[in-house]
């Protein structure tokens, strides 16, 4: 079980991203991508579930990322799932070591029964005299302690030390369970404070078009320009109201999805108070991040523990033919009543020597044995993982802040030629198409910028978690520093 976790976690962290961002990253203002998305109703990504905490109060709660962060790590149902699978490996690991520790047990019975001699094959031939067919009633009283103790079992004992590899790789997995909730916090939070940019900018937008309508529509009264231009204007208008409408509903939603990843009670009304301006960050050279990676990410120290743990479970089914001592012990009072009885005591110990088990043996051996590759071939697997991961964070944050720079440049182009456009309207020298052309340019610039800044936070964060920095160092990485 802790296996499953332990190979699932780093598919559940690269699927949290892909899972939750929006499908307005890849459009630009405006644009259709034909059919709606519907999302199937049944079983969802634990990362982006909670178990709330409280009830909803009138209280409008100011969030910051730093309290979003500690929410989600107390009740986000990801990591309550791996905190249960933790307490099952404990639990897999005491009923092990119970083979290696001494069991006592005090049992106490008073009996009354009758005895059939016939049955018992008694005959007066053999003593010469009339045996009755039926003895007793009579009664007898028995309080006892016995105490069973393992001597020497070396295959409990590689079992018992298997188990205690599986509760470390399963403790680790926890500790990886708490990188991917920063992760999926951190990825929700940052796409809820894009999409309050992307509301920000087409309310910017509809107040451009409204005054540019509104200058289109005196001058046709005016008979300055012919009504196309204040028509195409108005249309302009009207298109820019849609998209802010799709704004303010990809805000609404994407803060439900921010409530329930960090758990807040449902109808709980909320504010998130930071903001995500562009921080550059100086990476570390490749190197220094993957040593990083390797000796700091959880999941990669459990799969390495997984490897120990089938590989003592490899010795525990060969174990199987080993002899084995055991010691056996009771003392206790017997007799007629509690009145009329007496201490009896009895120590018994023995060896076993399997000789034949209809290779049993055999069978847990080739079990173990598919175990442990299988062990090993992921935990390879893994170490290939975190080199591509490592390289793709590391070229996906240098892609990231160059687009950051060319968005920011190329908004201030789009809106000195927006400016420039709407003075030449103003002057008569063009008609309303060149304004509404440029209008579209600072649309599609502040998107672009958006999409850019967000997916440089991103980006960051996801260089935290990859080599295993996520929780102590991603408000670091936001602010710019490594």
């Amino acid at each position: 079980m802790q296996c499953s976790l332990r190979s699932n976690s780093a598919v559940i962290a690269a699927l949290v991203l892909l899972s939750i961002a929006p499908s307005t990253f890849s459009q630009s203002p405006g644009s259709s991508s034909g059919a709606p998305s519907v999302a199937l109703p049944g079983s969802q990504n634990p990362y982006l579930g909670s178990s709330p905490e409280g009830t909803a109060t009138s209280e409008v709660l100011q969030i910051d990322f730093k309290d979003a962060i500690d929410r989600g790590l107390r009740t986000n149902l990801g990591l309550l799932l791996a905190g249960d699978q933790t307490e099952t490996a404990r639990g897999e690991r005491w009923k092990q070591l119970a083979e290696l520790l001494p069991n006592v047990s005090i049992r106490g019975q008073e009996a009354v029964q009758t005895q059939s001699l016939t049955a018992l094959g008694l005959k007066a031939s053999v003593f010469h005299a009339p045996v009755p067919r039926v003895i007793g009633p009579f009664n007898y009283f028995d309080l006892r302690a016995n105490a069973t103790q393992s001597l020497f079992n070396y295959r409990s004992l590689e079992k018992e030390r298997a188990a205690t590899e599986s509760l470390k790789a399963a403790q680790l997995n926890y500790k990886d369970a708490r990188e991917i909730v920063v992760l999926a916090v951190g990825n929700s939070y940052l796409q809820a404070i894009a999409a309050a940019a992307r509301v920000e900018t087409a309310e910017a937008q509809v107040k451009s078009s409204q005054a540019l309508y509104d200058k289109a529509a005196d001058q046709q009264k005016a008979g300055l320009i012919p009504a196309i231009d204040a028509l195409r204007s108005q249309v302009e208008l009207q298109t820019r109201q849609q998209q802010l409408i799709v704004a303010r509903n990809d805000l609404a939603k994407t803060n439900l999805s921010v409530a329930r990843v960090i758990g807040l009670p449902p109808g709980q009304q909320f504010v998130l108070t930071e903001k995500a301006p562009y921080e550059a960050l100086t990476p570390l050279s490749l190197d220094a991040y993957l040593q990083h990676a390797y000796a700091g990410r959880s999941d990669y120290q459990a799969a390495a523990a997984q490897v120990h743990s089938a590989e003592l479970s490899k010795r525990a089914a060969a174990a199987g033919r080993y002899p084995s001592l055991d010691l056996d012990a009771n003392f206790g009072d017997i007799g007629i009543t509690p009145a009329h009885s007496n201490g009896t005591w009895q120590v018994i110990g023995g060896i076993n020597i399997p000789v034949f088990a209809g290779n049993r043996v055999h069978g847990d051996i080739l079990e173990a044995d598919a175990q442990l590759r299988q062990a090993r071939a992921q935990f390879g697997d893994l170490r290939g993982r975190i080199d591509y991961e490592v390289r793709t964070a590391l070229l996906d944050l240098n892609a990231a802040a160059e687009q950051v720079e060319v968005a920011r440049s190329s908004v201030d182009l789009a809106e000195q030629t927006l400016a420039q456009s709407q003075d030449r309207f103003t002057a008569g020298v063009v008609d309303s198409l060149e304004v509404v052309q440029a209008q579209e340019a600072v649309a599609n610039a502040h998107e672009n910028y958006i999409q850019s800044l967000y997916a440089h936070n991103v980006a960051k964060v996801e260089l935290a978690y990859v080599i295993g920095d996520a929780e102590r160092g991603v408000k670091e990485y936001l602010k710019g520093n490594h």
